[in-house]
């Protein structure tokens, strides 16, 4: 939440250009308030799971949110309940006509797919379009970054000869970037995929890389002008979510007969019998409280202008 400041004082200039969002009296007392509409398009198998984990972060700060769960219209979930589907989703089709100040679409384990292949990719690209008239910001997570960074820029993702798995080392490029407020200089994240996008493109492309890695690459991605952020790694993991994996992992390597790394820097000692130790989640907390500040502080009050101002 952001600190009321007279403009004249100096550390009003001193916090601005540190990143701390400041305030003036005169703008705090024309703002309006109302609950903010954040949207989940959760697209990840285990939907209960993933629900979760991304309700934990963005419901942590004083602000008031109105929680929306949608889901592909034609895919069917396979790993969640009917009745769970039918009581809390509603499909893309049903909610199009209305306007979101936020919107999460979520990874999706379909990475050794060419994007054009996926059974959904028509109405996912009708999706992103529409986030451009209808959602004041959009936070694509691991695949789902990767394919609207695809389909707005055309930038490839490049599959792996391993699975980068395990927590690594990040470095914050742009420590006074809103969406980075109270970042350490460098910092754990999860990190659990098989493909990539690479550095050099994604510059190219005219994006502005916030968080990266020396071993597994680019983390976060900027995209100001479809008011939106990207970032392939997750954050949104719950200290057990990688050893999960593992023994997924383990127990088709029985049937595979495919070599089973141990997630990197996860377990302590390298040991899987004993428990992980989580070392992301306040930077989690950070990174999601930060987005949900950065619409609160720009969308409209008036829902219907929403895809109609600038940031």
């Amino acid at each position: 939440m952001p600190i009321t400041l007279p403009e004249t004082l100096p550390a009003f200039d001193v916090l601005s250009k540190e990143g701390v969002m400041v305030m003036s009296p005169a703008r705090a007392s024309h703002q309006d308030i109302r609950p903010l509409r954040i949207g989940l398009l959760n697209l990840m198998p285990k939907k209960i799971q993933t629900e979760n984990q991304f309700a934990r972060l963005i419901g942590a700060t004083p602000l008031q949110i109105d929680f929306q769960l949608i889901r592909m219209s034609e895919h069917q979930a396979r790993n969640t309940a009917a009745e769970h589907m039918e009581a809390f989703y509603r499909p893309f089709q049903e909610v199009k006509e209305e306007k979101f100040d936020g919107l999460i679409i979520t990874g999706a384990p379909i990475e050794h797919l060419p994007f054009e292949e996926v059974t959904y990719w028509d109405e996912l690209c009708e999706v992103m379009d529409w986030t451009q008239t209808n959602v004041h910001s959009t936070f694509g997570v691991c695949w789902g970054g990767m394919a609207m960074i695809n389909h707005f820029h055309g930038v490839k993702k490049y599959l792996l000869d391993h699975k980068l798995f395990g927590c690594y080392r990040h470095t914050n490029l742009a420590p006074q970037s809103g969406y980075l407020r109270g970042f350490s200089d460098d910092f754990v994240m999860p990190v659990s995929r098989w493909t990539e996008m690479r550095r050099d493109e994604i510059e190219a492309a005219g994006l502005r890389l916030l968080l990266n890695s020396d071993e597994v690459g680019p983390a976060l991605v900027e995209d100001p002008g479809h008011r939106a952020i990207y970032v392939f790694n997750h954050f949104e993991y719950d200290s057990g979510t990688l050893n999960e994996e593992y023994q997924r992992d383990l127990a088709n390597n029985q049937v595979a007969g495919a070599s089973i790394q141990i997630p990197v820097n996860y377990f302590p000692g390298d040991d899987p019998s004993r428990r992980p130790l989580n070392r992301w989640r306040s930077h989690a907390h950070l990174l999601y409280g930060n987005w949900i500040n950065e619409i609160y502080q720009s969308t409209p009050f008036e829902m219907d202008r929403i895809g109609q101002t600038a940031r």
